[in-house]
């Protein structure tokens, strides 16, 4: 059987389609994880995404050349930049323009909740398969959106909120650590380039796992919405500012389909509504709905970005192959 062949000719299939399984089994038997709880089953398949995405991480830093470190880390800067500003710039603009309510029943703590929040763990997948080791590296960068300071920020809340270094130190370690160990030893790098491609599917699985599709009901329209604004807008934005500085040698940029792997939520941007709420008691009428729009965007995200990615992936490489023989001419 041609398992692996077949699940290739997907867009992205080496991500969305255990990612994707991962969801179905957690919306439709979520029973099954309860049964095993605590055995080698949940540790792979429900609750391993983050120590399987570490060793990911770890693989690509111990391929990253010293000699390019500021590379990754100009890419990381962009793509957060572009990330977290459309995001706060859209919430602002539809919260001063449409008020609490929002656009199309999208409300403003919503959009930014969900567009200036990247899941880290897609784009180092999609990056993995679709770029460079250095465009994996920008995800220790990008990791500083993780959480809902920026959202704080937007919303007038940045007095009493904090910058979660701690996330983002702890991102970067395994990154720093695996590249560090790469070029102190040639083998080292050598032995950990195929874990930067075979971790994609183990970590894909438990991140779907922690998705409900129910919630694509719960959120109804707005949500679904909510979640092709996301990976529409930043997406492409992030492609558009990648196509712009490709021609800038320092940067490195010869993939810049992957700019547009930051059209994606976090699973944990649908915690920010409640988190801002507890600090903002007049925003506690609309987090409970923010919430469901979020949760849904994650998915809908999940789904449609690694499509987006894929589709641009393949027109910038019949680009490529056509200078190429342009080139031979």
């Amino acid at each position: 059987m041609k398992i692996l062949q077949t699940v290739k000719k997907v867009p992205g299939g080496m991500m969305v389609v255990p990612l994707l399984m991962g969801a179905c089994v957690n919306t439709f038997f979520p029973g099954f994880w309860t049964a095993f709880d605590g055995t080698f089953t949940t540790h792979l398949w429900k609750s391993g995404a983050m120590p399987i995405l570490a060793v990911f991480l770890f693989c690509n830093g111990a391929t990253i050349d010293f000699k390019k470190a500021g590379v990754p880390l100009a890419k990381g800067l962009i793509i957060t930049v572009v990330k977290v500003g459309i995001g706060i710039l859209i919430g602002l603009l539809v919260s001063s323009v449409f008020g609490p309510a929002g656009l199309l029943g999208v409300t403003p703590l919503a959009f930014v909740g969900a567009m200036a929040n990247s899941n880290g763990g897609l784009y180092a997948s999609l990056a993995g398969e679709y770029g460079d080791n250095t465009d994996v590296g920008a995800v220790a960068i990008l990791s500083i959106n993780d959480g809902p300071f920026f959202t704080m920020v937007a919303l007038g809340a940045a007095g009493i909120a904090k910058i979660p270094f701690n996330t983002l130190i702890g991102c970067v370690i395994p990154i720093v650590v695996g590249c560090l160990l790469g070029n102190l030893d040639e083998d080292i790098r050598k032995f950990c380039e195929p874990g930067a491609v075979m971790m994609i599917p183990f970590f894909s699985f438990p991140l779907g796992a922690g998705l409900n599709l129910k919630n694509l009901i719960v959120a109804g329209a707005p949500g679904i919405l909510l979640g092709l604004f996301c990976c529409v807008l930043t997406g492409f934005a992030g492609y558009g500012v990648y196509k712009l500085l490709q021609p800038v040698k320092g940067l490195g940029i010869e993939y810049p389909e992957v700019g547009a792997a930051i059209g994606t939520t976090a699973g944990n941007a649908a915690a920010t509504p409640a988190a801002v709420a507890a600090v903002d008691a007049s925003l506690l009428a609309i987090a409970e709905a923010a919430t469901a729009q979020v949760t849904c965007a994650v998915i809908v995200t999940a789904i449609c970005c690694p499509l987006l990615v894929t589709w641009l992936a393949k027109r910038e490489s019949a680009k490529r192959a056509a200078k190429v023989q342009e080139a031979k001419a």
